[in-house]
């Protein structure tokens, strides 16, 4: 499904949008769509490159507004997935209004009382956001671990694919 998505995307996209096709990444509940524009041309430092780099996004932003709602009506309706979008400029990559999907869990004292100790130690404002913090340190350091596991699961898909229906 994701790749039927990414397809979709490449084909429905303004030309001259992006420098080459975007990034686009797929879970149960959201479609998020990254360009890479062409890098400002910036005298200067790193300061003054950064802040080119997020002007030329923040215009993007503004320019396409009114298509990019009306590609992701059209994603959303034909996907079941709400779209986010996203660009990225030199070395500045930033997202435009992301979903924040609640997710339940039941956790035991010592799992709460990690989440107690990030709270406490000002890390997190709350359980929800020290478990937030958690599943990102997670994913940024097994992050090897988790393409193979995403390959793995990509694999087996293709196999039931292709068995009898």
């Amino acid at each position: 499904m994701a790749e039927g998505i990414t397809g979709w995307f490449a084909g429905r996209l303004p030309d001259g949008w992006f420098e080459g096709p975007p990034q686009v990444e797929v879970d149960r509940d959201e479609v998020l769509v990254v360009g890479t524009l062409t890098p400002p041309e910036a005298d200067g430092d790193a300061v003054a490159t950064a802040e080119a780099e997020a002007g030329r996004i923040t215009r993007f932003r503004e320019d396409t507004r009114q298509e990019r709602i009306r590609i992701a009506r059209e994603a959303e309706h034909r996907y079941g997935r709400k779209v986010a979008w996203g660009a990225r400029a030199g070395g500045t990559r930033q997202v435009f209004a992301t979903l924040s999907v609640p997710v339940m869990t039941r956790l035991r004292q010592p799992e709460r009382q990690v989440l107690d100790t990030l709270v406490d130690s000002g890390v997190a404002r709350s359980r929800s956001e020290a478990l937030a913090w958690c599943v990102k340190l997670v994913g940024s350091n097994a992050e090897q671990w988790l393409g193979e596991l995403r390959e793995a699961m990509e694999a087996v898909q293709r196999v039931r694919d292709a068995g009898p229906q």
